[in-house]
């Protein structure tokens, strides 16, 4: 099983200073326990926080009262290295989430990233995977054990728009068979319930009477997806399978698992669901988030439009 996530690990450097390492830690435990952030966000956190502490310890400051002048030089090195607005604009928001974390605690009264202004950001259109890629992904696991547990985890990547934590996370009792339906648990561990549709359904019931008790041997889980030793599978393990079963479809090596949940969106938004609707199943906080699917929706209509028209 993967190892989980440890901050003092992260910050495990003499050079960064003892005062330093000890409120990065705390402020991980916060996001951890506190706010209830993923193992995921909270190690992206630790990794944009150590970035900055290796920066002030390089350049002989103390991480925790540097100011505003100073904090600029940060900046010059990060853009001087070549990183993206993108990767800027993220370690920008999560010092100032770490220095307001140390306000409250007393620690300093300063907040260098607070008056610095992010760089602007255009919108990335998620890509959108071809109905007949997934059809070829959806049609290459075998019929054992293994191949049974992969189709029902492809099958439930497409039909419920899942995050691929989301997948590792789930229990038996989270498939819901009289109500077509599966219970994710996202970000901040927030719980929400997307129907299924049929054949998804089939796949893991399939799974469940004739892969998954073979799989497990003499091991109990009450894990959904479990390795060929009885484990639980961790989000890493399924992305190695996502990868190999791409692999051995034929498709771009660069397919994500997260592509599949940008299919299940952008499918149901050029069906008609309502954004609404569609935000409430991809479990986003905000729909603006979602909007995005409209966009992507609209530059697939101009496509057609343009390859259509006889005079476009």
């Amino acid at each position: 099983m993967t190892k989980a996530f440890s901050p003092e690990e992260c910050f495990a450097d003499e050079r960064l200073g003892t005062s330093a390492v000890r409120w990065a830690c705390a402020f991980a435990r916060h996001l951890s326990i506190e706010r209830g952030l993923s193992d995921n966000t909270v190690r992206a956190y630790c990794i944009d926080i150590r970035s900055y502490l290796d920066w002030a310890a390089r350049s002989g400051l103390d991480p925790l009262q540097v100011e505003y002048r100073r904090f600029r030089r940060y900046l010059v090195e990060l853009n001087a290295s070549g990183y993206t607005p993108k990767t800027v604009s993220r370690r920008l928001s999560a010092i100032r989430t770490f220095f307001k974390y140390l306000n409250v605690q007393n620690v300093t009264q300063l907040n260098p990233a607070a008056a610095t202004s992010s760089p602007k950001l255009g919108r990335d259109l998620p890509r959108k995977t071809s109905d007949s890629d997934i059809e070829r992904l959806l049609a290459v696991c075998e019929d054992d054990p293994v191949g049974l547990r992969d189709q029902a985890f492809l099958e439930l990547l497409y039909a419920s728009g899942a995050r691929i934590a989301e997948l590792a996370r789930l229990e038996l009792a989270d498939v819901n068979f009289s109500d077509a339906s599966i219970r994710l648990f996202g970000k901040g561990s927030k719980e929400r319930i997307v129907p299924l549709y049929p054949v998804a359904l089939d796949a893991v019931e399939r799974y469940m009477r004739q892969g998954r008790l073979i799989l497990l041997g003499e091991t109990h889980s009450n894990a959904l997806f479990v390795s060929t030793r009885g484990n639980a599978m961790s989000a890493d393990s399924l992305r190695r399978v996502f990868k190999q079963r791409a692999a051995q479809a034929g498709l771009d090596p660069s397919l994500h698992p997260h592509d599949m949940r940008h299919a299940f969106a952008t499918d149901l938004v050029e069906g008609g669901a309502d954004l609404r609707s569609v935000q409430e199943m991809l479990g986003h906080a905000s729909l603006s988030t979602t909007q995005v699917y409209t966009h992507l929706s609209l530059q697939r209509m101009k496509d057609v439009y343009k390859d259509a028209h006889p005079r476009s």
